[in-house]
């Protein structure tokens, strides 16, 4: 098969209807993409290091797997056995808790990467803050 840019912009579009098929079906999408943007705006508020922007980019991007493996499975698990089944039931939960891990694994990378940024952020307040006292008090 030869190279096309029409199929891959094609692929492309596959994608991005997977994604807001995604977001369509699942909840806890929207949850992912919300504590994204969030972790996104706070690594600029705190102007954050190219090395700290790697783990957090790395920690999203493996939620974001997670959850996409995890659609795909609940949904392909939903056509091949419509009807209740305790071992599609239980592979459902097992996916289930594989993005679980790396929401709690990515929550702990954003925890440790952000503290040295809270705790310099919140000191240079404390700074301001005695600052502003001292003058106001001379």
């Amino acid at each position: 098969m030869r190279f096309s840019i029409a199929a891959r912009l094609k692929s492309f579009a596959h994608a991005f209807a997977g994604f807001a098929f995604m977001l369509r079906t699942q909840h806890n999408a929207w949850l992912h993409l919300i504590a994204s943007a969030a972790v996104v705006v706070a690594g600029f508020v705190f102007d954050v290091s190219a090395n700290d922007w790697r783990w957090l980019i790395a920690a999203i991007s493996l939620v974001w797997l997670a959850e996409a493996i995890n659609t795909a499975f609940e949904h392909l698990c939903d056509v091949v056995s419509p009807e209740f089944h305790p071992s599609v039931k239980r592979a459902k939960d097992i996916a289930a808790a594989a993005v679980l891990v790396c929401a709690i694994a990515a929550a702990l990378i954003g925890a440790i990467t952000f503290a040295s940024y809270v705790v310099r952020y919140s000191a240079a307040l404390s700074a301001a803050s005695s600052s502003a006292s001292s003058a106001l008090g001379s």
